[in-house]
């Protein structure tokens, strides 16, 4: 999948037009921030997880949105977002039917807005949203890519069972070969990162999966990395969506990533983006 430039809508002849304004410092994309929060049956959860990230983001004062990517639940998730939505028209519903997968929910959330800085997080109140204040500060500063990192020191992995923790740390480690030196991220499987949207721009993902993050350290165009530690919560409601295909998914994805990186065969994007 390929993420388009910021296009505002122009209307010529009863017809909207998207002529490209990269290169154009205009301040209302400059300080726009977009957050994805994919939800799969999350109803449990996302009210309080929306009140706790406006309390976080509202006395910042900047301009932002929340866009939550619904992948179709049947458990109310989308009703009582578009409740909340009538209310503060910053919070925006998305529903995908018949799609599944992290990352194409998220690549979708971010189609879909103007921001100039776009990042996700969980819906299951894992990743604090209290820390949303350093992470946009610290983008809003100049960083290219911000990482809520459970590796740096300060960060963990909170009441995770040891055999999960080695899987893990397995996982991160055969991440190192691919990532570019001087660029290596601690925590290249976090959820919980904000990203410039011009690194984005024409670099083709994988939409199924949970590791968007590796995606983004080993192919775009990120010339600085910063992580912030954070300890990894409990989910508050619900269940986990980790399973057998969500490994199954990642070996695809890194054993593309070793081809790509070494130059053992040029990827092909998923969907290009007009």
């Amino acid at each position: 999948m390929l993420l388009a430039p910021i296009r505002p809508i122009r209307v010529a002849l009863g017809e909207a037009t998207t002529p490209d304004l990269r290169g154009l410092a205009a301040p209302c994309f400059q300080q726009k921030l977009a957050l994805a929060i994919p939800t799969l049956c999350e109803a449990a959860n996302i009210a309080p997880l929306l009140e706790r990230v406006r309390a976080v983001l509202d006395p910042l004062n900047f301009d932002y949105e929340i866009l939550i990517v619904d992948d179709d639940s049947c458990d109310g998730t989308a009703e009582i977002v578009s409740a909340i939505a009538q209310q503060d028209p910053r919070v925006r519903l998305l529903v995908r039917k018949g799609q599944r997968g992290l990352s194409g929910a998220v690549l979708h959330g971010w189609e879909n807005t103007d921001a100039s800085i776009v990042g996700v997080m969980d819906a299951d109140l894992q990743h604090p949203p209290e820390l949303l204040r350093e992470l946009s500060a610290a983008m809003f500063s100049g960083c290219d890519l911000v990482i809520g990192s459970r590796y740096t020191p300060g960060g963990g992995l909170g009441q995770w069972n040891p055999v999960r923790k080695l899987l893990s740390a397995a996982a991160v480690w055969a991440t190192w070969p691919i990532q570019r030196v001087g660029l290596r991220a601690k925590d290249p499987m976090s959820g919980f990162f904000f990203v410039r949207r011009d690194c984005l721009v024409d670099i083709p993902f994988q939409q199924s999966g949970f590791k968007l993050l590796l995606e983004i350290l080993v192919r775009a165009r990120i010339s600085s990395v910063r992580e912030v530690p954070f300890e990894f919560g409990q989910r508050y409601r619900g269940a986990s969506k980790a399973n057998m295909k969500v490994a199954i998914d990642y070996g695809r994805l890194l054993a593309r990533l070793y081809r790509t990186r070494f130059g053992f065969r040029r990827a092909e994007p998923v969907t290009s983006f007009d």
